[in-house]
């Protein structure tokens, strides 16, 4: 029987809360070089990888050329993992035999994963190879991870550095936070996952009996390794299509708390380790708890529209005391499916144990809300932490305006490069998602994908851009997607959401590692307490509702509208 919701809840936020002092510490140890319980075994290691990439990790970089190693550091992956898919039906390890993928939808899903999205047009077990998987879908999975984390590293030496002209190492960040962050847990996870029943081979198909007399081929395949980093990473495709609703993915009670538990780890952590590096661990705890209130406010509203049934069905005289079922696994219910999705949609991974487009409109309300906020919900590795660091700098200038005094954030001065840079990386999503939703449901190629008409058809696209633009990657299902219209359009989303934030990110890095520390004094406005929590929050809120407020108008809110007029949708 699924574990009651508040139960389900208080658990999680327990396990949560009880990783991010030791995990941040862990992570501050490492990206300050100093010696870690890993040092022992993982240092030779990381001092052969240098040798052979020609990186001298005592050579720090400024801000540009930081930012052109990350985007360079992307350009093989892609590659590798295009060139994978075009080819993989005369690879080894195919044992299903699956064809090569068609360039429009090789070139969606290389770009997919080396941004971190994991948006898939495919199904994985019909679609690819366990090579293709493995090293291209797993090994894109810690690239584009530890990227996103060394990115987050460089933004908080900046804020942490004063009077220098340097960030710190992009070879030497990526480069640790594969090593001793992602690998360990990686593998601690994969071993929980297959000791619960996740398959961990190299085998391909195999016949079963059905108990009507007939025969069944069930894929197998290297799915517990590419589970755990799946989830850990941020980049939450799955190896097969129905993702962790899948049996395979998703065996046990177990094996779904793990899996919501590694979603948010790095994110939340990444705030301690943030507090740690600008010496007041007191500035992470309030963006935890920021990110935290924004969670819980998705877990509780998601869980009580998706136990209050279904109206139309309601009416019909159907029974809906369980909530509403359609689209979730009966062994999770209601609860444990609520709170998956508002993880994988809060935490930009994607993943998904039940079908998002069988929610009620206000329930996919507050899936897309989770995603329109920029993944400061905790977010992605690296990326949630950034995110919110973008709003931090837009509330303190705000704050700073209304007290009437130069707008301030631990010590630095918000000047006027500072807040257009993060206005820049802050609207480039929103811009760039509306407008392709915009031609998409206007156009013939666009509309000839949609599944369903009306404000349930316009959800469709505006979740499909929504979510590859803000590299998530979960789908709301019944568009069609596969096609070279949505393919590209939504690769060049995933390039925007990716690459045009991160570059201003690092802008910011630069800029405020220049700067000389600015001393406090009684008017200096505190962004530790409540009251800052509750600042970050407004602006948060503010910025995402005026922006995304008409599109979701016609969707979602229009479809809820409906079904309280008895219409089915």
């Amino acid at each position: 029987m699924p574990v009651s919701p508040t139960v389900q809840l208080l658990g999680f936020l327990i396990l949560l809360l009880a990783t991010v002092r030791p995990l941040g510490l862990h992570m501050q140890r490492v990206f300050g070089g100093e010696t870690t319980v890993l040092s022992p075994v993982l240092r030779p290691i990381e001092a052969a990888l240098y040798r052979l990439a020609g990186v001298r990790p005592d050579e720090e970089q400024e801000w540009h050329r930081y930012a052109l190693s990350f985007l360079l550091f992307h350009l093989p992956g892609m590659l590798v993992l295009y060139l994978l898919l075009r080819v993989q039906d005369v690879l080894p390890l195919n044992p299903a035999s699956q064809a090569a993928v068609s360039p429009d939808l090789a070139l969606n899903t290389a770009i997919s994963f080396a941004t971190n999205t994991s948006w898939q047009s495919y199904g994985g077990e019909t679609t690819l190879g366990h090579l293709a998987q493995m090293a291209g879908i797993a090994v894109q999975s810690f690239l584009s991870a530890a990227a996103g984390i060394a990115v987050a590293i460089a933004l908080i030496r900046g804020f942490a550095r004063r009077g220098s002209t340097t960030i710190g190492n992009f070879w030497v960040d990526a480069t640790r936070a594969t090593l001793y962050v992602l690998l360990p847990i990686s593998l601690v996870a994969a071993l929980l996952l297959a000791w619960q029943g996740v398959p961990q081979t190299l085998a391909g198909l195999v016949t079963a009996m059905t108990l009507e007399g007939g025969t069944q081929t069930i894929p197998l395949g290297p799915v517990a390794s590419q589970e755990a980093i799946k989830l850990l990473s941020g980049d939450g495709g799955g190896f097969f299509n129905a993702q962790s609703a899948h049996p395979f993915e998703n065996p046990t009670p177990v094996t779904n708390l793990l899996g919501m538990l590694l979603m948010p780890l790095i994110g939340a952590a990444l705030t301690n380790c943030f507090g740690r590096m600008v010496g007041d661990q007191r500035q992470g705890w309030a963006l935890l708890a920021a990110m935290l209130v924004l969670l819980l406010a998705g877990a509780v509203s998601l869980h009580m529209v998706e136990a209050g049934g279904n109206p139309l069905l309601a009416n019909a005289g159907v029974d809906q005391h369980l909530g509403n079922l359609e689209g979730k696994e009966l062994r999770f219910g209601v609860a444990g499916s609520a709170l998956f999705s508002e993880l994988g949609t809060a935490t930009s991974s994607g993943a998904v144990n039940a079908m998002h487009g069988s929610y009620l409109p206000l329930g996919s309300l507050v899936m897309l809300g989770n995603m329109m906020l920029d993944e400061v919900i905790i977010g992605g590795p690296g990326s949630g932490l950034f995110g919110m660091l973008l709003f931090a700098l837009v509330a303190a200038f705000v704050g700073g305006l209304m007290i009437g005094r130069t707008p301030e954030y631990l010590g630095n001065k918000i000047e006027a490069r500072e807040i257009k840079l993060a206005m820049l990386a802050i609207l480039v999503v929103p811009a760039s998602l509306l407008a392709l939703t915009a031609v998409a449901v206007v156009i013939p190629a666009g509309l000839a994908g949609l599944g369903n008409a009306g404000p349930h058809g316009f959800s469709e696209v505006l979740y499909a851009y929504t979510s590859a633009a803000n590299t998530n990657g979960s789908a709301f299902a019944g568009l069609t997607t596969n096609t070279p219209f949505y393919n590209l359009t939504l690769a060049l989303a995933m390039v925007v959401g990716r690459f045009l934030v991160v570059v201003p990110v690092l802008a910011l890095a630069g800029s405020f590692a220049t700067k000389r520390r600015v001393a406090a004094s009684d008017g200096t406005l505190p962004t530790t307490g409540a009251l800052w929590v509750g600042l970050l929050l407004g602006v948060i809120v503010i910025v995402g509702g005026l922006t995304y407020f008409p599109a979701l108008a016609l969707g979602p809110i229009a479809e809820h509208m409906a079904v309280l007029g008895g219409t089915t949708f």
